[in-house]
């Protein structure tokens, strides 16, 4: 007997084994159904219920699947053998009730039992995005997660550049861009979707071209409107998260108003000479709500306390740090990882090197986002931030 063989009878002899049918009545009441298989093996067909880990994430995945030991767990693979070890494993791991499922998937089909066929990445995407695939917090799922999420973005310029680069690079399937003007040689200090040679195009056609060259297999809407509050709603309609890479108070608080309206997350970032920072404002997040724009500053400061965009100036890379942050927030919101900033504001110091974190309140008498507050109306300022004659 081979060593293979009198492993799997030394484990048959630990591991309880059930048949799929005496498996589906368990699952039914309660037992978590786990699939150890590869994800090539999936594509065929999995059984209705159960949770797809592949072998080699299931020590570190099993736990965010199935947070209480005591859950009873019911391993399936493709003929039975597998499952046997990650039942051995599972149990070192103080799960308590770890069955093995006789003749696997195989069987289970066999036996007429209920089946679905999940949606998989095919092969081009999973070379394309292998690296998020091997992170047991994204994986498969969250990749598919990204493909499905539409992310819309205020501005292609400093701040939307990055974001968008990025985002592009890790599959959301959909963004869209909102910016009315036109590529500047003066943007290209910063501005890195453009290049020398579309000076004078739309910064949302420019845009498309560089995004799609890089990933072609995403769609990028554009809009090229200023924003204002007749076509705010229509343009925030349908979009899973926005993005506010505004320049100016203006469209930073009509971001914030229609956000709030509707619900959407706005990660916002904005920059200032060599300093910057970002935040998530999320006043309609189901658990532990966040603050406002308004929260912050209720209304927009006198124009003679706003700089010009032209003369205060900004450092080239600074915007790169920034939105590459926004990036990296929408990523944990989308696929529903980690801790977003929420109620938090993060600052960066250019000049010091230094990040500091500063904690955000909701305002509960807040015109926008208080209790029970109504939505009052949009309000279109004044152009705040001035362009130097």
């Amino acid at each position: 007997m081979s060593v293979k063989k009198r492993r799997l009878e030394e484990l048959r002899r630990t591991i309880e084994e059930v048949t799929p049918e005496d498996a589906w009545g368990l699952h039914k009441q309660g037992a978590a159904l786990i699939d150890v298989r590869e994800p090539d093996e999936v594509a065929g067909g999995i059984a209705v219920g159960a949770r797809h880990i592949v072998r080699g994430f299931l020590e570190l995945k099993i736990e965010d699947a199935v947070p209480d030991t005591g859950t009873p767990l019911l391993i399936m693979c493709a003929s039975g053998a597998r499952s046997l070890f990650a039942a051995e494993d599972l149990r070192n791991l103080g799960y308590d009730d770890v069955k093995s499922i006789v003749g696997g998937f195989g069987r289970w089909k066999d036996d007429g039992l209920p089946v679905e066929v999940p949606r998989v990445l095919n092969a081009e995407q999973r070379e394309r995005y292998g690296r998020h695939l091997s992170i047991p917090e994204i994986g498969e799922e969250g990749q598919i997660k990204l493909l499905d999420a539409r992310v819309l973005l205020v501005g292609a310029g400093g701040l939307g550049s990055p974001s968008a680069y990025y985002l592009a690079a890790a599959g959301v399937g959909t963004l869209g861009i909102v910016d009315d003007d036109v590529v500047d040689r003066s943007n290209l200090q910063r501005q890195i979707l453009h290049t020398d040679d579309r000076v004078g195009i739309s910064k949302v056609a420019s845009a498309r071209q560089t995004l799609q060259a890089l990933n072609p297999t995403i769609e990028v809407v554009g809009y090229e409107d200023r924003l204002d509050s007749k076509n705010v709603e229509r343009i925030f309609e349908g979009w899973d998260v926005v993005v506010d890479g505004a320049d100016n108070f203006p469209t930073r608080y009509l971001v914030n108003d229609a956000s709030v309206k509707l619900g959407l997350p706005n990660v916002h970032g904005s920059v200032y000479r060599f300093e910057g920072q970002v935040t998530v404002f999320w006043p309609g997040r189901a658990d532990h709500p966040g603050p406002c724009y308004r929260c912050l500053y209720p209304a927009p400061p006198p124009p003679e306390l706003a700089p010009s965009c032209a003369e205060a100036g900004v450092l080239g890379v600074l915007p790169g740090v920034v939105g590459l942050l926004q990036a990296v927030e929408v990523v944990k919101l989308l696929v529903g990882i980690g801790d977003p900033l929420v109620g938090r504001l993060l600052q960066y110091d250019a000049l010091r090197a230094r990040f500091i974190e500063l904690r955000l309140e909701r305002d509960p008498t807040c015109e926008y986002c208080g209790d029970g507050a109504v939505f009052p109306g949009y309000i279109d300022y004044e152009q705040f931030c001035r362009v130097a004659a």
